[in-house]
């Protein structure tokens, strides 16, 4: 079982939205309470993004391992007085019973194309739609922003630094969690590092330096005690402060053992060609260079075209907001009930109806399109979803491990066509294609729905 406290609010049956629960009751009350199949999918591609890579399945399955309402949630719902006691009686005690299927982590996905399909009595796949759009469609975000930002990098280190700017400490969690997972070396979050077993890094901030009378004595005492340290040479004068650690590095002899140093303000391409030109003339070679300072994907990709002899990066604020594309237009939606599609025809909302399935195609180790198609059909390419829980247990073979699944986002990223890791906003999108059952499917249902639409109003005029 996961590593959680028992009320942790972010595994409460209660992390639902109210009408999930009044609809809940409604199902009961008909009843209504045969199989559904609710597929969780975005629309529209980001005008920032190629591709959106999907995260979060381990928390949303340990979610609904967990998944019950306890004594205390049916004494807060019976005190909102909305609620029938048969109904209340209903929940409680409710255990996830259902099957998932599910893309792995790290999969690259692309409009329409479901990330998770949740199978199991309407009212308890409604209930827990919140939570699994709450994860999914965060880390998935965060996943696809730090892709990018590794992409850029094109081989050198990259840290996350995001939690002091996460948007909650949960967000900070999943922020370093999932920057592993596409290709991060580690995060500077300790809670992260001893929650999912990912490397932990950390240099100094700038208060260490102010709080020394002097900027060399500071270097000497935090080398001392942290010997394969990195020391923040920006505090008052960047080239000065790596002159002062020069100077250390003579002083100390054998015992000077600094790692890096730390880049946090300026041209920062500018000031690592000087810095690294002097550290090497003074026999230096070994020390790195980290850089930092407000650096997203695009400032990256600058950096590393103007040659800057940068070793890594530290990326916090625009990793862990992913300010550029914070949101996506995605949704939970019924595709199936009682073994019958279902679709809905709002406008710029249409949802292709039915349980699917989609086909990746590759040549020659390169992805080349996929079809999205009706569950039952079988298409070249390879199958993406797979079972992941079965009877609301989890399918073993199919679990993951963080690393498996970091691995499998590496061959995921590498198996994409360049000119879709591009960060530039022009060029073709990926092709995603309707395979010709789905097509008919959709257009059956919507002659039907405009059919009955035409009677009803035939005999609203009689």
């Amino acid at each position: 079982m996961p590593d959680y406290p028992i009320n942790d609010p972010l595994h409460s049956a209660l992390f639902t939205d109210l009408y999930e629960l009044t609809m809940g009751q409604a199902y009961d009350a008909e009843p209504m309470a045969a199989s559904a199949v609710f597929e969780l999918f975005y629309r529209k591609m980001p005008s920032t993004r190629r591709y959106i890579m999907a995260a979060g399945l381990e928390d949303v399955l340990n979610y609904l391992e967990a998944f019950s309402v306890t004594e205390s949630d049916i004494e807060y719902l019976a005190e909102q007085k909305l609620f029938t006691k048969k109904y209340l009686d209903q929940l409680r005690g409710l255990r996830f019973t259902g099957d998932v299927f599910a893309v792995p982590e790290g999969t690259l996905v692309f409009p329409n194309e479901p990330l998770i399909q949740v199978v199991a009595p309407i009212g308890l796949a409604q209930i827990v739609e919140t939570f699994v759009l709450n994860q999914i469609h965060f880390q998935s975000v965060a996943a696809a922003k730090a892709a990018r930002i590794v992409r850029a990098a094109e081989g050198r280190m990259v840290v996350d630094f995001g939690s002091r700017r996460a948007h909650g400490v949960d967000a900070a969690l999943k922020v370093a969690r999932v920057s592993y997972l596409a290709g991060a070396a580690g995060t500077s979050l300790v809670l992260a590092g001893k929650r999912y077993g990912i490397p932990i890094f950390g240099t100094m901030a700038h208060s260490y330096i102010q709080a020394h009378d002097d900027e060399t004595e500071a270097f000497r005492q935090f080398a001392t005690i942290h010997p394969q340290t990195t020391l923040l040479v920006d505090t008052y004068d960047t080239l000065e402060g790596v002159r002062k650690v020069i100077d250390l590095s003579r002083r100390m002899g054998a015992d000077f053992q600094v790692r890096a140093i730390r880049l946090d303000s300026g041209d920062l391409a500018d000031l690592a060609r000087s810095a690294r030109t002097m550290l090497d003339e003074s026999g230096l070679g070994d020390v790195r260079i980290f850089a930092s300072s407000g650096l997203d994907e695009y400032e990256i990709q600058e950096l590393v075209r103007r040659g800057a002899p940068i070793d890594a990066f530290g990326v916090g604020t625009s990793l862990a907001v992913s300010d550029d594309a914070p949101a996506l237009d995605m949704a939970y939606k019924l595709v199936e009930y009682a073994g019958r599609p279902r679709m809905k025809l709002s406008m710029k909302k249409v949802l292709y109806p039915g349980r699917k399935q989609f086909f990746r195609e590759t040549a020659s180790g390169k992805m080349v399109r996929d079809t999205l198609a009706r569950a039952d059909e079988s298409l070249p390419g390879e199958p993406q979803l797979i079972p992941v829980m079965r009877g609301g247990e989890r399918v073993c073979e199919n679990c993951a491990s963080l690393a498996e699944a970091r691995e499998h986002a590496r061959r995921e990223l590498d198996r994409l066509p360049d000119q879709y890791h591009r960060l530039e906003r022009d060029g073709d999108a990926y092709p995603v294609a309707i395979s010709e059952g789905l097509a008919r499917d959709l257009d059956s249902i919507r002659n039907s729905l405009e059919r009955s639409t035409a009677r009803a109003a035939a005999d609203r005029v009689r």
